[in-house]
């Protein structure tokens, strides 16, 4: 996610601290999944920081960043988009709810199954895990995370949707070339936009 130990620690205390803030300003029980998920992804990086720390590797943290980014998220979102939208979107984000909750299932096995591996390469981390069919395990990530916020009938979540589409394509385009790990910053500028969204239904 981010390019060392120290990079990674750093900006997981301030996506943290945004998506605490977030929490603290949701308006209802409803947003509460989506306002969290800036400290998600708080937590998220600091645990990188302790995958840095260890060298990589096949350890405690590395299953936990593992678990974090792929079934927890692929579910979360979806299940938290389902919850803020309105009415009228709710029929169609259930297809990218199944989708996560498939993708969800199928990743969760493999991990219960299978080890996974850390390596450092450079100012990049590869975790590498036997998938099987991974290409469709992506589609239904994709599908989960970024297709739920795009069909989410909210302007704000439209506009994260779209950002989370292009900033993927890019940070996942710098991490082949093991140039350098991008994810914390684009995390960040999600979590700033998310805050954003939580004040303006907070002010409606």
């Amino acid at each position: 996610m981010c390019w060392s130990a120290e990079a990674d620690l750093v900006a997981g205390v301030g996506v943290a601290a945004v998506g605490a803030a977030c929490v603290v300003r949701a308006r209802g029980g409803r947003d509460l999944p989506l306002a969290a998920l800036p400290l998600l992804l708080g937590v998220h990086q600091t645990v990188e920081a302790a995958v840095w720390a260890s060298d990589g590797g096949t350890g405690p943290a590395t299953l936990a960043w593992t678990v974090m980014a792929l079934p927890l998220l692929a579910l979360w979102v979806p299940a938290g988009v389902l919850c803020a939208a309105p009415g009228s979107a709710r029929r169609r984000l259930t297809v990218p709810l199944a989708a996560g909750a498939a993708t969800a299932t199928v990743l969760s096995y493999v991990l219960a199954t299978r080890p996974v591996r850390a390596e450092i390469r450079g100012h990049t981390i590869g975790y590498v895990v036997d998938l099987p069919r991974a290409e469709l395990l992506v589609a239904g990530y994709l599908v989960a995370t970024v297709g739920s916020l795009l069909l989410s009938g909210d302007r704000g979540l439209r506009v994260l949707g779209y950002l989370a589409g292009a900033g993927a394509l890019i940070c996942w385009a710098l991490w082949r070339l093991e140039f350098v790990s991008t994810w914390c910053a684009f995390a960040a500028v999600c979590s700033v936009v998310l805050f954003g969204w939580v004040n303006r239904r907070r002010a409606r």
